[in-house]
């Protein structure tokens, strides 16, 4: 069964209605037909006028969406010939960051990304896509090894942001994160990164400190999350909607601020009501940000990703 948001409800009422009319129709029930088509075209058109105007705690919820794709989906339709490594060669393995070899559209490229996990087991085993220090380690020997042999990188941002435990800050979070994103601005070949569903502090920037940022329509990016920070500023967090009001967090202020390069459209009601279609518009939108970085060697590649960081806020795209 299709999962809803809160304010999804009236479309989720119009098209239970038309499940149950199908269920009671028969072949020969062409009044029950013709009822069918005008509450199908009524949830579109109710879907369509919700979706335009999305607030951007909405967004927030719509990137958190349960039936989301998360980074095993998009990687089992971008990819072959994927090939997993794990542990940081220090510590242990941490299944939050998973990262490997493949092949995009024929060619050899270094994949890492967030998972979040789809069910309970899953998400207890990939803790929410919360990585610890070891996760961030082992991103940046996968980045290490793609140096080395040249191979360009591809980043799926997914996470709630790093993960805060005792355990993690005691083996050194902060450091592993700046080590990562440090490999990350320093890879020679160009890197892509596509935030997916949340891009949450440094927990994101690790593996996102490319040469092109890309976001899901309804994705979001920020340094904290809403309900962080309304409970920082406010100590309140039901105050979160203002604060995602506020933060700018949403893909077409990224866009604006220049923090972001280029939005990727979902379907209509978010990626979650059609998978495969996010996923097949994302591949196009990451081979179309590396055929634009095409024919620059490693200096020209690494210069353009240091310009692109340091105009950050010099600049507002109107």
């Amino acid at each position: 069964m299709r999962s809803y948001l809160d304010f999804e409800k009236p479309v989720a009422e119009l098209e239970a209605k038309v499940e149950e009319l199908r269920a009671l129709s028969s072949p020969d029930g062409v009044g029950i037909g013709e009822e069918v088509l005008r509450l199908e075209a009524k949830a579109g058109e109710a879907l369509t006028q919700l979706y335009a105007n999305l607030t951007p705690w909405q967004k927030t919820l719509v990137a958190r969406h349960p039936a989301r794709p998360h980074f095993g989906d998009f990687a089992k339709g971008l990819f072959t010939d994927f090939t997993p490594l794990a542990g940081d060669r220090k510590y242990g393995e941490d299944e939050a960051i998973i990262g490997g070899f493949a092949r995009f559209r024929g060619e050899a490229v270094c994949v890492i990304g967030h998972e979040k996990g789809s069910t309970t087991e899953t998400r207890i085993r990939h803790n929410f896509g919360m990585a610890r220090p070891e996760g961030y380690r082992k991103a940046a020997r996968l980045m290490e090894l793609a140096d080395r042999f040249g191979l360009p990188m591809i980043s799926l941002v997914d996470t709630a942001g790093a993960y805060p435990g005792i355990g993690a800050e005691e083996r050194g979070q902060a450091e592993a994160i700046a080590r990562s994103t440090d490999a990350c601005l320093a890879l020679g070949a160009a890197n892509v990164a596509v935030v997916i569903g949340e891009g949450g502090s440094g927990g994101a920037i690790a593996i996102a400190a490319t040469n092109k940022v890309l976001m899901l329509e309804h994705a979001i990016y920020s340094v904290i999350s809403p309900e962080g920070a309304a409970s920082i500023l406010w100590r309140d967090t039901s105050k979160a909607q203002e604060a995602a009001t506020n933060m700018k967090i949403t893909a077409q202020d990224l866009v604006r601020f220049g923090v972001v390069d280029g939005i990727v459209r979902e379907p209509l009601g978010g990626a979650h009501r059609d998978p495969a279609a996010a996923i097949e518009a994302t591949g196009d939108a990451i081979a179309e940000a590396f055929e634009s970085l095409a024919g620059l060697d490693a200096d020209a590649v690494k210069k353009a990703r240091r310009a692109k960081f340091l105009a950050i806020g010099r600049t507002l795209k109107v």
